[in-house]
């Protein structure tokens, strides 16, 4: 839950924050493998990004 929690929170502009680009997204999540997230969700989300970019394009978030 913390990884999907952290890829909404940087993807979603906020009245305090702009939305952080996807790519840089990705990255983020990528250098805390193994520190904040578990490697293998990590590594199962980073399998996937792609697809979790084109979901966001669809539903219209802000990245």
């Amino acid at each position: 839950m913390a990884l999907a929690d952290v890829f909404d929170a940087l993807i979603s502009r906020r009245v305090y924050k702009d939305a952080v680009p996807f790519a840089m997204v990705c990255r983020i999540i990528a250098e805390e493998r193994g520190r904040q997230f578990d490697p293998d969700i990590t590594d199962a989300f980073l399998a996937c990004c792609a697809e979790f970019e084109a979901i966001a394009l669809r539903y219209g978030i802000d990245s």
